[in-house]
């Protein structure tokens, strides 16, 4: 993806972008999403997820003391 990989700060119930950038990484997948598709962000976790299914999978690992 063009123009790099963005820093956020993730609140509620939008983000912030410290560093400009097309896209973040998803926390759990790794795959780049782009700003203009960004749905889903931990606030209290701060990362970025690609979709619900990621999402849950992220709480999954949380609750397992995996991450």
């Amino acid at each position: 993806m063009d123009g790099g990989e963005a820093k956020l700060k993730y609140g509620t119930p939008d983000f912030q972008v410290v560093r400009s950038g097309a896209y973040v990484r998803c926390a759990v997948t790794g795959e780049p999403i782009p700003l203009d598709l960004l749905k889903y962000w931990s606030v209290e976790r701060q990362e970025a997820y690609r979709d619900a299914d990621a999402v849950f999978e992220r709480e999954k690992q949380v609750r397992a003391g995996k991450a």
